[in-house]
C-alpha cells in the first residue's frame, strides 16, 4: 500500500521552463547574441544549468568557462526562480486533498536545495512539503537511488510504501532501484521516449495523475 508520494520538481509538480530558459535568454541578450527559441530549449529545462548551457552557449562541463556560466546562471535564476513559473493546473488541489487520503508527500529534485527551496516557499508549496531532498542533498542525484531512499528514511516510510513521480526518465530509474512504485508524468518536459522507461505507470495529465492517486484508496 502507497503510504507517500515523492515528486520531482521541474516539469512534474512546477512548469519552471519559462524562467530556466529565460535566464539563458537573457545571457544571450546582455552578450549581444541571437535568444535560443524558448520551443528549442523547454523540453530541457529537466536537465538544468547542464543542458541549457549546452544548448544555449554550447558550453559542456569539462570546458575552461562552464563554472563562471554556471553560476551565472544560477545566481541570474535565483533571482528570477517564480517570475514567470507555475504549479500545474490540477497540481494544486491535488497535493491538498492527500492528506485526507491519508498520504504524504514530498519533493526529490536534482535542483540544488536552496533553490529547490525558495521556488516551493515562493509559490507557497513548501510548508505543507514534508520533505525535501535537493541535487545536492543525498550522496548522489537522480538517477541514483540515494534521495530517493533519503526521502523515505525522513519520512520513516519504507521505501516499498513509496512512489516516485517525475518526468524524467532518471526520475524512474531512481525510484525503481530504491524499491518503489514509479510513475511517469508524461505532461512534463519529455526529452525521449517514455514508454521505454517502463514506469509502473503513465499518465499523460495531471487528471490522470489525480485518478491514479484516487485509485490508491480503493
Amino acid at each position: 500500500m502507497i503510504k507517500a508520494l515523492l515528486f520531482d520538481l521541474d516539469g512534474t509538480l512546477v512548469d519552471t521552463a519559462p524562467d530556466l530558459c529565460g535566464t539563458i535568454q537573457d545571457m544571450q541578450s546582455d552578450r549581444g547574441l541571437d535568444l535560443t527559441p524558448m520551443t528549442a530549449m523547454e523540453h530541457l529545462a529537466s536537465g538544468g544549468a547542464r543542458a541549457l548551457l549546452k544548448i544555449g552557449f554550447g558550453l559542456e562541463p569539462q570546458f575552461a568557462d562552464f563554472p563562471a556560466f554556471r553560476a551565472e546562471f544560477l545566481a541570474r535564476y535565483e533571482a528570477r526562480i517564480a517570475h514567470a513559473s507555475s504549479i500545474y493546473s490540477g497540481i494544486r488541489p491535488l497535493l491538498d486533498g492527500l492528506s485526507a487520503k491519508g498520504l504524504r508527500w514530498g519533493v526529490v529534485t536534482n535542483k540544488p536545495y536552496y533553490l529547490a527551496e525558495k521556488l516551493l516557499a515562493e509559490l507557497g508549496l513548501l510548508d505543507d512539503c514534508e520533505v525535501l531532498i535537493g541535487g545536492d542533498t543525498a550522496a548522489a542525484p537522480k538517477p541514483s537511488p540515494a534521495p530517493c531512499l533519503l526521502a523515505a528514511s525522513r519520512l520513516n516510510t519504507p521505501a516499498q510504501a513509496c512512489a516516485m513521480i517525475g518526468d524524467d526518465e532518471r526520475d524512474i530509474v531512481a525510484g525503481r532501484d530504491a524499491g518503489m512504485q514509479t510513475v511517469a508524468a508524461g505532461y512534463g518536459y519529455i526529452a525521449s521516449p517514455i514508454e521505454a522507461w517502463q514506469a509502473d505507470v503513465l499518465v499523460h495529465n495531471t487528471r490522470e495523475l489525480q485518478a491514479w492517486v484516487d485509485s490508491l484508496g480503493r
